[in-house]
């Protein structure tokens, strides 16, 4: 009954500390340096993972120079070179004047590194010369 007990706990334990990740941060932007945010990597149910993405002050990528059309999310994984996830759109709130984006996606690898370029598709297939954020 003890061994049983104890096990059980290892098992939930086990499940809580390998689901739950810390928040990778984005470095500091030298394209749009009011920029911050995070990306936060978990696991669901299926084993897959939940890749997380949210960023504030994020200006409109149209006011950059040269300007762009979209913003696109990449993630790298161990095994693999930067993959395109989609794209963020920024946008104000309700009752607030901030630049908010966020993201949200699910991935078969475990994705290692996140990174946030300025383009001018949101179908490109590698990343442009305009990182604007990546996390560290």
């Amino acid at each position: 009954m003890k061994k049983t007990l104890a096990l059980a706990i290892s098992v939930v334990a086990a499940i809580i500390f390998s689901s739950c990740a810390p928040k990778m941060m984005f470095g500091v932007s030298t394209i749009t340096p009011g920029a911050e945010g995070s990306a936060k990597v978990t696991t669901n149910k299926n084993g897959n993972y939940v890749l997380s993405v949210n960023v504030l002050n994020l200006t409109e990528p149209q006011r950059l120079t040269p300007p762009k059309s979209v913003y696109v999310v990449w993630f790298e994984t161990d095994v693999s070179d930067a993959r395109n996830i989609g794209m963020i759109k920024v946008s104000t709130g309700l009752f607030s004047k901030a630049f908010k984006g966020s993201f949200k996606t699910i991935c078969v690898t475990k994705p290692t590194k996140v990174f946030i370029t300025a383009e001018d598709s949101g179908n490109v297939q590698y990343p442009g010369p305009q990182v604007v954020l990546k996390t560290e």
